[in-house]
């Protein structure tokens, strides 16, 4: 079980000093880190937001486990070979099993079928179901043995969740005709799989490097992902020549910057930022894509569906809304949910 420590809500895990006081001279070093957090926290909003419509983009004319699975693997192959050139150790077999379990339900079971869920359903609807993880998070952890009961606040929050959820799933919503209920619940078992894979990776000893064991869950996430559209006869149906230039472009994107760039990122931020700022990509990244799927392929939601998309993020900010002091759980790049 990953350590827990008790800490100020404001204050970095990596940090224990106090901080200045309000008449203390910042340091030009310290001044250059805001700014770097700033640009850091910028690419994980932006980057990640912007994946459900890249991602909408792309399965237009690549089949969906091809698309996710080459954009993971080749990532995963990229950022394994430069950790490993700027020497750090190789991972163990035992790290290599839990880093590829972690992998396969998050990369494969969760952004997997986000990629096949969104051949059926719009972006913002994509990107607002995948809000409610962090209440399917709770959940688990709560149900597992030993398992910690949420708070008030947190049970609330689930249920405000619910019911938004309710009223952007109800039947007619937003033009979701009954074939669509496929994608939506291709979006629920995404958002447990997600789950189930942030809790194991949480609880469960993984490569000491964050880099490194994020390479090894975008290998074996993208492995399992390229074996199962073979097996699904994907690669029986599909030819380059179909691919448009716009789906080339959304593959390019979602490779380099949704899984090396914003990644890296986060995992930047993990050290040098407190656990309350990093749960705000939970509610950040499904308004940029609410936005984006809005602006470049003029998706709309129904005013009761407008609702509900303003429940699950009122949802999620009670959920993560920081106490003061409290014990909390350090943050990996596993507890993100980035697609």
């Amino acid at each position: 079980m990953a350590d827990t420590v008790t800490v100020d809500r404001d204050r970095p895990l990596s940090c224990a000093a106090a901080a200045p006081g309000p008449h203390a001279i910042v340091p030009r070093g310290g001044l250059r880190l805001a700014s770097a957090q700033g640009w850091a926290f910028a690419a994980v909003y932006l980057i990640w937001g912007s994946t459900y419509l890249a991602i909408r983009v792309g399965v237009e004319s690549i089949p969906p486990f091809l698309l996710a699975g080459a954009r993971f693997f080749i990532a995963g192959c990229i950022l394994l070979g430069v950790v490993l050139a700027t020497g750090a150790r190789r991972p163990s077999l035992g790290e290599w099993w839990r880093g590829a379990l972690v992998g396969v339900t998050m990369l494969a079971g969760g952004s997997g079928m986000v990629t096949l869920a969104e051949t059926h359903v719009p972006s913002n609807l994509a990107a607002l179901m995948i809000a409610g993880v962090p209440a399917y998070v709770q959940l688990l952890d709560w149900w597992r043995p030993g398992g910690v009961r949420p708070s008030r606040r947190t049970l609330f929050g689930i249920g405000l969740g619910s019911l938004g959820m309710l009223l952007l799933v109800r039947p007619g919503a937003s033009g979701l005709s009954p074939q669509h209920w496929y994608g939506v619940l291709a979006l629920f078992l995404a958002g447990w799989c997600w789950a189930f894979g942030s809790l194991y990776g949480r609880y469960r000893p993984l490569h000491p490097s964050s880099a490194m064991s994020g390479a090894q869950q975008m290998v074996a996430g993208g492995g399992a992902l390229l074996l199962a559209g073979t097996l699904r006869g994907e690669l029986e149906t599909f030819s380059l020549e179909q691919v448009t230039r716009a789906s080339w472009a959304a593959f390019g994107y979602l490779t380099l910057f949704g899984s090396l760039v914003a990644f890296s990122a986060f995992n930047w931020l993990v050290t040098r930022t407190t656990p309350g700022q990093l749960s705000t990509t939970a509610y950040v990244n499904p308004v940029v894509a609410l936005v984006l799927g809005w602006v470049v392929l003029g998706e709309t939601l129904h005013p009761i569906s407008l609702a509900g998309a303003a429940l699950i993020v009122a949802a999620v900010v009670v959920m993560l809304l920081p106490s003061r002091v409290g014990t909390l759980q350090k943050p990996s790049p596993t507890s993100a949910a980035p697609d």
